[in-house]
């Protein structure tokens, strides 16, 4: 099975991309709750935040791919406001039927 923690090539399911989601905030939630009770839990809070950097934005990347949009939406994210809630309404929306440029619709698989 091939790892896809930095691969932005490809499409990957809603289900996914929300799932990897929910658990990065649990996670975060609860580095947030043991920094407030011990500050050195600040560190393993930073280095968790880096190694998940950069399969966050191959993840949303392959997420925008899904829905036949080019990765480069995602720099939406650095209009105000707006740039970042259109993203997270790109990435709720269903996956586009069928083939696209970016690959077979992971849904049929």
């Amino acid at each position: 099975m091939k790892n896809h923690y930095a691969d932005f090539d490809g499409r990957v399911r809603r289900q996914t991309y929300w799932m990897f989601v929910l658990v990065n905030v649990i996670i975060s939630v609860v580095f947030a709750i043991l920094t407030q009770i011990a500050g050195f839990f600040a560190i393993f809070s930073g280095l968790f935040t880096l190694a998940i950097l950069v399969p966050s934005i191959a993840l949303g990347v392959r997420r925008l791919h899904d829905i036949g949009k080019s990765g480069w939406w995602y720099l939406i994210c650095f209009v105000p406001l707006i740039g970042s809630i259109w993203l997270i309404v790109l990435w709720a929306t269903d996956s586009q039927p069928g083939a696209n440029e970016y690959g077979e619709n992971p849904k049929g698989m």
